[in-house]
């Protein structure tokens, strides 16, 4: 099975508690776009500070067909995981609240809204914090590239950001969650597969795109890497390939010592030559640290995201997948108990979600809370 559609969204007045400090009352007119990202001094906050609350969503069966209740078990499993430690808000169809309700219990908040499938990270808003308070970037999803048709998940972000009365910065580019790395202190991680691309960006060059993506995200350094474009439907997300643990530190995603030396082997070869050479933002080298991807998976299909470093940081934990490789599940999970020796780390089975070309990190999104006093 691919990597599917993702969602359509909107909130509905069960999250107005819990985002009452960032918005207006509902029953406002909806923000008029920014127009200008850079003017309004933006930035986005790294993952592991602190969130008001994670989004997720209901898949459907016209996404998943006969899969559809396996992967509904990796994913109330996930959200009642992160539901431990934050507010979750499940974005279901009206038809299926009851059904996401029962499967994800009372600690997860299910709002009736249409939803296609899961992939919230890529639909849903990128929020920002600056002196204005928070905003939601809309990078115009479009389908990975027109790869497959959203009629209604190309317009989640707006509707989130519409209906929760929050800012909407519309992008000059078109581009996905995924598709972001950020270490919080100026520095962003992208694939060039994924962002200077036709089907996303026709037309554009590189420097142009950066540029647009330091002004959307408060950026003064980006470090590109190869990736690789038309072998899966995302081009290389770099959310699969390279996390920032903290300013300066770097895991990466690295294929077992056998593996085939493919395009997916070239691109982490590539990718590990350019970070280990690379400077941050302050002028620092990266330190990279290595997590081995999973192996001993069985039968799982060609699209399988056999990658760690597709975990999700929330308040207090992290959030990680476990593949169904005893040895690198295991291993994997206690390098990240290394990693992030002040946060719980929860592993969570999500193989069904793994044989869609995904991860629990595509599965989720968040929103930052706002710091006292202002970002």
């Amino acid at each position: 099975m691919s990597r599917r559609q993702t969602l359509q969204a909107a909130l509905g007045a069960a999250a107005a508690g819990i985002l009452a400090a960032c918005r207006p009352e509902r029953g406002a007119a909806a923000p008029a776009p920014s127009g200008s990202p850079s003017g309004g001094g933006w930035r986005m906050p790294e993952e592991a500070q602190p969130h008001e609350l994670t989004y997720m969503a209901w898949p459907t069966r016209r996404i998943w067909g006969a899969d559809l209740p396996y992967v509904h078990e990796d994913i109330a499993s996930v959200a009642r995981a992160v539901a431990d430690f934050e507010p979750v808000v499940m974005l279901a169809g009206e038809r299926d609240v009851k059904a996401a309700q029962r499967a994800c219990g009372s600690g997860v908040e299910v709002v009736p809204v249409p939803v296609d499938d899961l992939w919230v990270r890529d639909t849903g808003p990128t929020f920002v914090l600056g002196p204005q308070g928070i905003a939601g970037i809309d990078l115009n999803f479009n389908g990975w590239g027109g790869k497959q048709t959203h009629r209604n998940d190309s317009e989640v972000a707006r509707k989130v950001l519409g209906l929760e009365k929050i800012e909407r910065i519309g992008a000059p580019v078109v581009g996905e969650g995924g598709s972001i790395e950020i270490d919080g202190a100026g520095t962003l991680l992208a694939t060039e597969s994924s962002w200077v691309n036709d089907n996303r960006n026709p037309g554009r060059s590189r420097d142009d795109i950066e540029q647009d993506l330091r002004a959307l995200l408060g950026v003064t350094k980006v470090i590109w890497v190869d990736g690789v474009k038309g072998h899966d439907i995302t081009d290389y997300h770099i959310d699969a390939l390279a996390r920032f643990v903290e300013p300066g530190l770097v895991v990466l995603s690295t294929p077992p010592a056998d593996a085939p030396r493919d395009v997916w082997w070239r691109a982490y070869e590539q990718a590990r030559g350019v970070l280990e050479q690379a400077t941050d933002a302050r002028g620092k080298r990266l330190e990279i640290v290595r997590l081995p991807e999973a192996a001993a998976v069985g039968d799982v299909g060609a699209d399988f995201l056999g990658s760690y470093v597709n975990y999700y940081v929330c308040n207090g934990a992290v959030i990680f997948p476990g593949l169904g490789d005893r040895r690198t599940d295991r291993d994997g999970r206690a390098l990240v108990r290394e990693l992030y020796p002040d946060r719980e780390v929860v592993q969570v089975p999500i193989r069904h979600v793994a044989a869609g070309g995904g991860g629990v990190h595509c599965a989720t999104q968040q929103l930052p809370k706002l710091p006292r006093g202002g970002a």
